[in-house]
């Protein structure tokens, strides 16, 4: 190379240089503020959605000598969850350590423990280059969700499962069921269900199918509450069943639009369409009962809301208003007959309806999601061809709900013969508020 063409380059090289540390520079990661205080925002939503959200409207529900039970069974839920996720949780379900997409191994089903702990997150930890918010948000987020869903499942043994017996259950399953499924679903490419296709914009399939299924089989191991079904059992405050309805619809706007990880578009329409699917199950439901029972209930347009909520929610971020509507009508009706006609005539005692409202309107809601996020029908989803995506949707319901179902049983029969689960007749008489807690909802 003459000296003039070491010249030449290297003007050249002073002029690129420059241009390739700015274009280095533009690429890096900066946190986005607007996302970062949406995320927060969601964040607290979704934790409202459980304390007191879900405490209220369970507490309602049951008779006044359970309704601290209930309530102290959600709280108790959120701080051992809170926990587990720091030491393991959020490592199980979203260390991507292993994982290749279309290659099936252990890290399709489950993740390592590169983030126990939480190893290595810093404030300055972002989640991602496209969802730019700290990852302490996006655990926490996440940690939320992972609370809730336990959580769902008292509704359906309330009154009569041990307190002890509770929290080594909630434990175990949160750790080999919902870690696994959220990992199967959503930890990205390489995870069994994500690389199927399944589309689950915020927990149709690991949130409500997986709480309503794991319902169904505690009811069904725990067996009937003492006098079912040929005793009064009504709500003794519907007032709080009302109030914690409300506060889950307003929380869900985090659980729904949350999941868009951003302040976006796409947060915004699973906003509105979370509001038109509510809606439509309120009065689905409401006039399925106003028709077949006579009058319309209080309780009953409560359930009507959360079983749209449900419905809606793997469906939020790719439907229109349209499918919203759809999907909202066909859970409340259908979720009506399933906790009334189908539990009557099946005979499984679930107690506040945790498989009739979550798992049935899950189910409704994850293969709808396959005909309404086509374009074709109105939605924003990249689905071509809907029967295809029906069926990959109807395998991911039937792969959680058989997965659930087993790990379920196997751990509650395990835990039985371990310490018992059941309270005693007597603890079951008296009330669990007092015998289990020495405490009473009401002192009059």
């Amino acid at each position: 190379m003459t000296l003039r063409q070491f010249a030449g380059l290297g003007a050249l090289l002073s002029v690129v240089m420059p241009g390739l540390a700015l274009a280095d520079e533009a690429a890096a990661p900066v946190l986005n503020s607007g996302d970062t205080a949406w995320m927060l925002t969601s964040t607290a939503l979704v934790l409202f959605m459980t304390i007191p959200g879900l405490a209220l409207f369970y507490g309602g529900m049951v008779r006044s000598k359970n309704v601290l039970s209930v309530m102290m069974q959600c709280f108790a839920i959120t701080g051992l969850i809170t926990v587990l996720w720091f030491i393991y949780g959020y490592s199980m379900a979203f260390d991507t350590t292993g994982m290749e997409q279309g290659v099936v191994n252990l890290n399709s089903f489950v993740g390592g423990m590169g983030k126990a702990f939480l190893a290595g997150v810093t404030p300055a930890s972002l989640t991602s280059a496209t969802a730019l918010f700290p990852e302490a948000v996006f655990i926490t987020f996440q940690m939320t969700f992972a609370i809730i869903t336990p959580a769902l499942i008292v509704g359906a043994f309330a009154e009569r499962m041990k307190f002890s017996a509770m929290l080594v259950f909630m434990g175990v399953w949160f750790t080999l069921v919902y870690a696994p499924i959220a990992h199967m679903v959503w930890s990205g490419n390489g995870g069994l269900m994500w690389d199927w296709g399944v589309l689950d914009f915020a927990g149709g399939t690991v949130v409500h199918i997986n709480a309503g299924i794991a319902g169904l089989v505690t009811c069904l191991v725990l067996g009937k509450r003492k006098g079912y079904p040929t005793t009064p059992m009504a709500p003794h405050n519907l007032g709080y069943t009302l109030v914690g309805a409300a506060m889950l619809w307003v929380g869900w706007f985090g659980f729904n639009a949350g999941s868009a990880a951003a302040a976006n578009g796409t947060a915004g329409m699973a906003m509105l369409v979370t509001q038109i699917a509510t809606g439509a199950a309120a009065l689905g439901w409401m006039f399925a009962e106003w028709i077949f029972h006579g009058k319309p209930s209080a309780l009953g347009i409560a359930s009507g809301v959360v079983a749209g909520l449900v419905a809606i929610t793997p469906a939020a971020g790719t439907v229109g208003p349209m499918g919203a509507l759809i999907i909202g009508l066909a859970a409340g009706v259908l979720c009506f007959f399933s906790a009334t006609t189908l539990k009557r005539k099946l005979g499984y005692d679930d107690s506040l309806d945790a498989f009739g409202v979550h798992g049935v309107g899950g189910i409704i809601g994850a293969l709808l999601t396959g005909i309404f996020a086509a374009p074709a029908m109105g939605g924003f989803g990249t689905v071509e061809d809907i029967g295809a995506q029906l069926w990959v949707q109807a395998k991911g319901v039937g792969f959680t709900v058989i997965y659930t179902a087993i790990a379920t049983f196997v751990i509650l029969k395990v835990l039985d013969l371990l310490m018992g689960l059941r309270a005693s007749e007597e603890e079951e008489a008296v009330g669990l508020d007092l015998s289990l807690h020495n405490e009473r909802g009401y002192n009059l």
